[in-house]
């Protein structure tokens, strides 16, 4: 062993001794501190006398239990504090640190900086042994070269100088081989990192970060950062250890329950969810735009989900003129414009076009929607728009009132009250006790009676006061009824095709549906009419795959979440969805809180696929000249071409079955759509362990799979066979798009079929 490596050996061992002795007392400690909560709880009511004869006996009760309350409370917080920093000693015991720099602070000493993924100090607590990756010193690892560097902390900026910068290789408290490098990472650390066999759960990269994305994890101004990041580039990564460098930062502040991602799907949720817990922190929200939808929607429509509507333009071209219609309504639906048309609408309702549902009982009407509309015009004019809904809603409990008053005479009243049980009746009495009501036989029969009635108006009151009474869906479908209404609302010119999209719309929401594209213009609708429901405890929100979202769903969101700052994270060479083929970049994003507030990040290295395969999927899309290659040797993409299904089927079969002998734990066959992944796994049924991914999966699954190209975005497989990159399947240029985000999820072999001539896509590629 080299004396270098001896002497940091010699290190590692006695930080690991350290991390040991340091197990042991708070193992000891957590046992104590989980005793003391258990018997705390156990014995709570014990330790509180409680007396409320007179107010100062009360007032005692009440500090006895809060004293009480808050000695739980910090028992509670001691546990989880020592159980937190037992569980990150227990992870680095194995790899303690990972880096190293040697750096000369102005007019002090050498100090040798050591890092890992959290912090460890000496048992007087006084000297570092080891700093967390998020640590402000930290920050000169990955972002300078040997030479003058600075760091800013809470107190300034620290100047110095890098005299050397390390990068160790250690497993099960061995050093395997150390780097001293000017590079950020050195090649040998994330060749290491990146040749590996992929897992179920994509995993932290503290070790790997480049300087870019320790730019994006280190960004604290502004409301949004947007970053571009070619497939691969570790866009998603990076935004993870963000959110774990953010808890850090200001644990005082924010906690992992103030923080949202929306992801792309469930699986997707399924494979990033280890990142966090690795380093320490408690996985934030995670939630797909479309759960929010359905939970806000699904009582009032069959909602369609992104992925349906991607399907039916992915194969519904056979109708070319509804399927026309169709992407032209997606495309004018997702925009601002249609937005700021949807204000305007709530705006022009004020003067008139506010739809209301009658108000009935037993099937006679107490008030009808004409006249609940003519209460709501002829009202003071001046108030504001939801002070006039409520002065509405006092009307319509006061005509309630009088409506129940006449009911209490009416026989169904009394068949009523000679149908109650007897523990009905037990209970009435014993209310009317509570409410001093005499025991007279007239007085009782009358309370009953107004009891009765009572209660079989109050659903009908819940409906008046939670603003059921208007009728959203009526309003909505008033702005498609007449072609020409919208005209008076937009600034721009009407888009084309807007007579079928009015005709359309009308008919799918007689049917009681509700489109993908309408689902956020309608609840923007229905928000603005009775009240936005928005979220201010929210501090933080990740969007990931966000070229999947439209510029109307952003609005949407930045109102939902009137105080959070914003990641977004995308790319627009996988912008599969139809409402984004006219739009080529995140330009127009930076509108949401201006230029002043906005930063974009471009991240051009992609690291997941070999660079063969890079130099490959680069030439597929516009501007792939720009996308460089991380240096990874690796087989070339191989194309090859089949007379029939049934051939390709072979192939698919006996290139599978070769890599599993290599090795490969993930290997995905990658179809044009959902229906097409179907038909070939049931073709597929010869091979051992396939599995089939749908939109509806809840956890990405290693072994071999067969997958839609939209549900494979985010993820990385092994290896991955394209399954019939023909011209007759991808020939559309629409489809460009959907193509490169197949091929770019292969990390180490690509293998295209086509059934007779392949792709154009691909066509002067080698």
């Amino acid at each position: 062993m080299k004396p270098e490596i001896s002497n940091e050996q010699k290190r590692v061992n006695l930080v690991i001794k350290n991390i040991m002795d340091q197990i042991d007392a708070l193992e000891t400690e957590t046992g104590r501190r989980q005793k003391e909560v258990l018997e705390t709880r156990k014995h709570f009511w014990d330790e509180v006398k409680v007396n409320t004869d007179t107010f100062d006996d009360f007032l005692e009760t009440v500090i006895a239990l809060r004293q009480q309350a808050q000695s739980l409370t910090v028992s509670e917080s001691t546990h989880r504090q020592a159980i937190k920093k037992l569980s990150a000693l227990h992870r680095m015991k194995r790899k303690p640190y990972f880096g190293r720099i040697d750096f000369t602070e102005e007019g002090a000493p050498t100090e040798k900086v050591y890092i890992g993924i959290s912090t460890l100090t000496d048992q007087s607590g006084d000297d570092f042994l080891i700093y967390d990756w998020r640590a402000p010193i930290s920050s000169v690892y990955y972002d300078y070269p040997p030479g003058p560097a600075e760091y800013t902390t809470p107190g300034g900026v620290i100047h110095g100088v890098v005299e050397n910068k390390w990068q160790y290789l250690i497993r099960g408290g061995v050093i395997e081989s150390m780097f001293d490098t000017s590079l950020t990472i050195g090649d040998e650390v994330l060749q290491e990192v990146l040749g590996k066999r992929t897992d179920n759960y994509m995993h932290s990269i503290v070790a790997t970060i480049q300087k870019k994305q320790n730019q994006i994890i280190r960004h604290d101004s502004g409301r949004l950062l947007i970053v571009q990041g070619a497939a691969g580039s570790g866009k998603t990564s990076a935004a993870l250890q963000r959110i774990a460098y953010l808890l850090y930062k200001y644990r005082d502040t924010l906690k992992a329950d103030q923080i949202v991602l929306f992801s792309p799907n469930s699986m997707f949720n399924s494979y990033v969810s280890q990142v966090l817990p690795e380093l320490g922190e408690e996985n934030m929200e995670q939630v797909t735009f479309q759960e929010y939808l359905d939970h806000r929607l699904t009582k009032e429509f069959q909602v369609e989900g992104p992925y349906e509507q991607l399907e039916y333009i992915l194969r519904n071209e056979d109708n070319r003129h509804m399927y026309e219609t169709r992407t032209a309504s997606i495309q004018f639906k997702a925009s601002t414009d249609f937005f700021e048309a949807i204000k305007s609408y709530r705006k022009s309702l004020e003067r008139s076009g506010m739809k209301f549902k009658g108000i009935k009982f037993r099937g006679k009407a107490i008030v009808t929607a004409e006249e609940i509309a003519e209460r709501f015009y002829t009202s003071d004019g001046s108030l504001r728009f939801h002070n006039r809904l409520e002065k509405l809603t006092e009307w319509l409990n006061s005509q309630i009132d009088q409506a129940e008053k006449r009911e209490r005479m009416e026989s169904w009243v009394e068949e009523a009250i000679e149908l109650m049980s007897n523990e009905e009746y037990h209970k009435a009495r014993k209310h009317f006790r509570k409410k001093n009501i005499s025991d007279d036989y007239e007085v009782e029969y009358e309370a009953l009676r107004r009891l009765m009635v009572r209660k079989r108006f109050k659903r009908l009151r819940k409906r008046i006061n939670s603003l059921q009474y208007v009728d959203v869906k009526r309003i909505y479908q008033q702005l498609f009824a007449d072609p020409l209404e919208i005209s008076s609302l937009m600034k721009e010119e009407i888009p084309e095709r807007w007579e079928d999209i009015c005709l359309s719309t009308v008919n799918m929401l007689d049917e009681g549906k509700l489109n993908y594209e309408d689902a956020t213009p309608f609840l923007l609708l229905k928000e603005l009419i009775l009240g936005f429901q928005t979220n201010t405890s929210i501090k933080h929100i990740l969007i990931d795959e966000a070229q999947d979202y439209s510029p109307f769903q952003f609005e949407f969101i930045k109102r939902l979440f009137p105080s959070a700052k914003m990641t977004v994270l995308g790319d627009f060479n996988q912008a599969i969805f139809a409402h984004a083929h006219n739009h080529v970049d995140f330009s127009k994003l930076t509108e949401l809180y201006g230029p002043d507030e906005t930063e974009l990040i471009n991240l051009t290295q992609s690291y997941r696929s070999t660079k063969p395969i890079i130099e490959f999927t680069r030439r597929i899309v516009p501007a792939g000249d720009q996308i460089s290659a991380f240096e990874r040797e690796g087989e070339k993409p191989a194309l090859k071409m089949v007379t029939d299904s049934n051939e390709l089927h072979s192939h698919i079969s006996e290139k599978i079955e070769k890599w599993r002998v290599k090795g490969y734990h993930s290997i995905a066959v990658i179809c044009k759509t959902a229906a097409e992944s179907e038909q070939v796994y049931d073709s597929l049924n010869n091979v051992e362990k396939i599995k089939l991914m749908k939109s509806v999966s809840l956890e990405y699954e290693q072994g071999v799979v067969v997958i839609p190209a939209y549900l494979a975005k985010g993820i990385e497989f092994d290896a991955v066979i394209l399954y019939d990159a023909s011209a007759k399947t991808y020939e559309d240029e629409s489809l460009r798009r959907l193509f490169y985000t197949a091929c770019t999820r292969a990390m180490h072999e690509l293998q295209l079929y086509s059934i007779g001539k392949p792709s154009p896509f691909i066509k002067n590629i080698e």
